[in-house]
């Protein structure tokens, strides 16, 4: 459900991830889940890259104080750009 702006137009938002690894062949079922994310799949590396991934982010977040859902898309994206790249 999207939040209605002063104008009535629907706001958006961010309401979570889905992080998906395509490179696991090992037989392994990886998944992870957390607050704002849902991790499937990947290699061991891969999947623990996006684990590294979720916890830079959510630290990155919670600095903010706001909710993830009161989160200008614009700043989640850096945000999670921002966690991608350390």
């Amino acid at each position: 459900m999207k939040r209605k702006t002063k104008q009535g137009e629907p706001k958006p938002e961010v309401v979570g991830f889905l992080g998906v690894g395509l490179d696991g062949g090992d037989g392994h079922k990886r998944i992870t889940q957390s607050d704002h994310f849902v991790l499937l799949g990947g290699s061991a590396e891969t999947h623990e890259r996006m684990q590294d991934t979720v916890v830079r982010f959510e630290e990155a977040l919670k600095d903010t104080g706001k909710p993830l859902k009161e989160t200008p898309p614009e700043q989640v994206l850096d945000l999670l750009r921002e966690a991608l790249d350390r």
